[in-house]
């Protein structure tokens, strides 16, 4: 199982310490860096940055909204991103939620799956680098325009993050890799599998399979407890307020794990604006189920039950709860791999 990193791990230090870190990740072998953007710095411009700072780790978007930017503009970032890193980018996509859809973009959040279809159909397109004529439910494009400059590769890796069945299916049928997250190995072949299998079904011959790839929370420290009291207002932001009380597919996501009551005690108390209460409502089991807490070596122990569930890369989302940018760099270098 191949073995990357996120962006997030790094972000609370300085600018210098978040060089030190990816420069060690790009030497030390991890396959690739992802970033995502939310609402915090966007994606491309941090990893054009990362880009002039490293030689061999792959650049992935970790995950860019579908709905935020046009499919030709995502294609024409990737493209760039693409040629400034001599063809190290990874495209991860996905739908985010309403809170950052509607609260931050200002963009209806509907029609999910047929949206990562028509993206996905169009971006592919742009990097192929044929004239844009396409007719779907969403996008109409009549211009006839083509890619000015020519890609470094005519097609890139297109991952999509997905949870819900029919976005699932989709990434299943079109997708170059799935992109999960809140993922329990133990639970996998129940609540993911069947739909990515569906779609897979209807998958291209020659599309190749389906990568999976999963971003999991690693708290490494020593003391059980406060490895997972850092997690659980990560857990209760997810879970609670990522989405209005029907319709937050991370607590849709609890419900389906078994844990309905726990989930929507968390929901009720965020969205009353009690978040405190929320997080020390997360229970250790809801924390144990999605993420790994403990020494290094233990870590990489239990980053094994992933690669035993079918995973291909997991993308370490580090936390070191009782250390700063050193501690860090211990947890890189010990769960690196190889």
């Amino acid at each position: 199982m191949k073995r990357g990193l996120t962006l997030a791990s790094f972000a609370a230090f300085p600018l210098r310490a978040q060089v030190e870190l990816i420069t060690a990740a790009d030497r030390l072998g991890y396959e690739t860096l992802w970033v995502a953007e939310a609402y915090s710095w966007d994606a491309f411009t941090q990893l054009g940055w990362i880009a002039g700072i490293t030689e061999r780790i792959k650049l992935a978007t970790g995950i860019v909204n579908i709905f935020s930017r046009t499919p030709a503009l995502i294609a024409q970032s990737a493209a760039t991103l693409d040629r400034i890193s001599s063809g190290r980018c990874v495209l991860g996509l996905g739908a985010s939620g309403p809170r950052v859809v509607s609260g931050w973009h200002g963009v209806p959040f509907e029609r999910v799956p047929q949206r990562l279809r028509e993206t996905v159909d169009i971006i592919r397109l742009v990097l192929a680098r044929r004239r844009l004529a396409y007719e779907g439910k969403i996008f109409r494009l009549d211009g006839g325009i083509k890619l000015v400059d020519e890609p470094v590769r005519p097609s890139i890796p297109i991952y999509l993050a997905t949870l819900g069945p029919q976005a699932l299916r989709v990434t299943g049928e079109i997708a170059d890799g799935w992109l999960g997250t809140f993922f329990s190995p133990r639970r996998y072949s129940e609540v993911f599998a069947p739909y990515l299998r569906s779609g897979m079904a209807a998958r291209d011959g020659g599309a190749g399979p389906l990568a999976i790839c999963v971003t999991h929370l690693v708290a490494v420290g020593g003391d059980p407890r406060i490895d997972r009291d850092a997690l659980r207002p990560y857990l209760a932001l997810y879970s609670g307020g990522m989405g209005p009380r029907r319709g937050n597919v991370y607590n849709e996501l609890f419900h389906r794990y078994g844990f309905v009551e726990e989930a929507d005690r968390i929901q009720q108390l965020f969205l009353e604006g009690k978040r405190a209460e929320a997080a020390a409502a997360v229970t250790d089991e809801m924390i144990d189920a999605v993420a790994i807490c403990g020494p290094a070596a233990e870590c990489r122990e239990r980053l094994e039950e992933l690669a035993r569930a079918g995973v291909d890369e997991v993308a370490l989302q580090l936390v070191v709860p009782q250390g700063g940018a050193g501690a860090m760099l211990g947890a890189v270098t010990g769960l690196a791999p190889g």
